[in-house]
């Protein structure tokens, strides 16, 4: 009897290994950056990103920074965005959800046609901690299969999960299926479209928190942002800032952690 149960217990966690990982909700946050300092996430959760090939700094002796916009829906200022970053030859990722989707699908051609990634920020915008596992796949299989349909772009490796809530379950689950959490290390209230503040709230907020590494989260919902976003790259090459594509702090991290991201 012993036997059999020891058996049944090793083949249920060998083959539904995810099922012994905690879904403990984690809502991403951090005490922010000043006098260019990276911030930390703590020990507990640095050691839960690394283990899942998640991330949301790059290498903070280097001052190359990660530009990332998340696109729930579109309210005009997209276009603008784009034209910043094609003038002064920045990259960026683009997170979006099923209704930019389908609602933007010409802004998201040129996305990648301009060189930029398209990352996966859900189907439905839901909690991910709280879906069924077949309904976590379906929520990011749609984007990726939607977004190769538009522009050719092979998937959606990147993911940022909707609202920074996820847990070690839903890290596991990521890697399993092939997506890699992308967080951020600078980030400031700039999705009320009804509270904007002015353009200098937006620079101040990304200049005051910048530090090497950064991944820069935006909403490119925001007028503040769409307007702040020329002269905060300017003043940020001008203190030698690189931009740099997430695909490139993936080869980094893969070259400084080779077997990180296997599956």
């Amino acid at each position: 009897m012993f036997l059999f149960i020891s058996f049944s217990i090793f083949f249920l966690i060998n083959i539904h290994p995810v099922l012994a990982v905690s879904n403990q909700v984690i809502h991403w946050g951090f005490k922010k950056s000043t006098n260019q300092e990276p911030p930390y996430a703590g020990k507990e959760l640095e050691s839960i990103l690394q283990k899942y090939g998640a991330y949301y700094l790059g290498d903070t002796r280097k001052k190359d920074i990660y530009l990332t916009f998340d696109n729930g829906y579109e309210n005009g200022y997209t276009a603008k965005i784009l034209d910043v970053l094609k003038k002064h030859d920045v990259p960026a990722a683009f997170f979006v959800t099923g209704h930019y989707l389908n609602d933007q699908p010409e802004l998201v051609k040129r996305m990648v046609k301009e060189g930029h990634i398209v990352g996966n920020h859900s189907w439905s915008h839901p909690d991910l901690t709280k879906v069924s596992e077949e309904q976590f796949i379906k929520e990011l299989n749609s984007v990726s299969q939607r977004v190769e349909e538009l522009t050719g772009q092979k998937g959606t490796v990147y993911l940022r999960p909707p609202r920074g809530i996820f847990s070690e379950r839903t890290l596991a689950l990521s890697k399993k299926y092939g997506y890699q959490n992308v967080f951020w290390s600078l980030a400031f209230v700039d999705w009320k479209i009804h509270h904007q503040k002015g353009w200098q709230y937006a620079y101040d907020n990304i200049m005051n928190q910048i530090h090497p590494g950064a991944i820069i989260l935006l909403h490119t919902v925001s007028k503040d942002n769409a307007e702040a976003l020329d002269q905060a790259i300017q003043d940020l090459k001008k203190e030698g800032y690189r931009f740099k594509s997430l695909d490139d702090l993936m080869m980094e991290k893969e070259i400084e952690h080779p077997y990180l991201f296997s599956l």
